[in-house]
């Protein structure tokens, strides 16, 4: 599933051809995602101006003039991506032609900027909602998210607080979006690895018993946001479904330290140890034994 990183850079590119633009057309080709859409998705939306295209944690947020936010989230598998239509805007290297409809293209927008925009989606498990932005706040998808991991807001002292007390492992207490917002098991592992912790360390270590931040997690959030920002500025990680959108993969799979990379050399200069794969939650957790205590 794509990441905090992974859907930044999605907004990044639908950016300059949604913002200030209108929805001329929508096409909805199939409307049962992973709930769905309203019947009237394609009116809400005709007509209307784009006013930002936002994201938070792992959705998109596409705020409208009318005052509604258009929420999504890719799912599994989904994924959008960006055409030249017949306008006459220089659209960039995010965009490329579109030479035919594809089986998954389940919603198409089709921009006054020029650009058509496809909603893709083999799994049908990503998901659309339009909101009303003054309901934003109590909607069941947003209300109990964590702090944005980029934000300035987001110190040691917060994640400190936050896993106070806690007798989870450290990486179920930052795979738990209630903790902190966007990151996944790809990313958790990476940070971790970064900050020298172990995943299978208690959450409460990173606070003294008052909830205050101890050296260990002032390295851990300088090590979720490096990582953050470095797979960011590669486009993000493709290691099954994940694509820019112009049909092109993120690189940052080539930066991992520990994320599938059993048994291989620990980078970690002088180091000498071997990367281990162990289960977590069911999830698959990499980490160096040596250097991650």
């Amino acid at each position: 599933m794509p990441e905090l990183p992974e859907v930044e850079t999605v907004r990044r590119g639908l950016q300059p051809v949604m913002e200030g633009a209108r929805y001329a057309k929508v096409e909805v080709h199939r409307g049962d995602l992973r709930w769905p859409l309203p019947k009237d998705f394609a009116r809400r939306l005709k007509g209307q101006n784009v006013t930002s295209v936002g994201r938070r944690a792992k959705y998109l947020l596409i705020d409208l003039q009318s005052g509604d936010v258009l929420v999504m989230h890719l799912g599994m598998s989904g994924s959008l991506h960006v055409f030249r239509g017949g306008g006459e805007n220089a659209l960039g290297r995010y965009h490329h032609e579109r030479a035919r409809h594809a089986t998954h293209d389940h919603v198409v927008f089709h921009m006054t900027s020029g650009a058509i925009v496809t909603f893709n989606d083999p799994r049908r498990f990503g998901s659309m909602k339009i909101v009303p932005r003054r309901q934003l706040g109590a909607e069941p998808l947003l209300r109990n998210l964590g702090p944005e991991p980029l934000g300035n807001a987001f110190d040691a002292a917060m994640l400190a607080r936050a896993c106070q007390g806690k007798k989870t492992s450290l990486k179920a207490a930052l795979s738990d979006q209630r903790v902190v917002a966007g990151l996944g098991n790809i990313y958790v592992c990476e940070a971790l690895h970064r900050a020298r912790l172990s995943p299978k360390r208690l959450a409460s270590t990173i606070a003294t018993r008052d909830g205050a931040p101890n050296e260990r997690a002032e390295r851990l959030v300088e090590g979720i946001k490096a990582v953050l920002n470095d797979a960011i500025k590669a486009g993000g990680s493709s290691l099954r479904d994940h694509k820019l959108t112009d049909g092109e993969l993120g690189m940052f799979q080539h930066h991992f330290r520990v994320y599938d990379r059993e048994g291989k050399k620990c980078p970690t200069p002088g180091c000498g140890g071997t990367v281990k794969r162990i289960v977590q939650s069911g999830r698959s957790t990499f980490y160096c034994p040596v250097c991650q205590k």
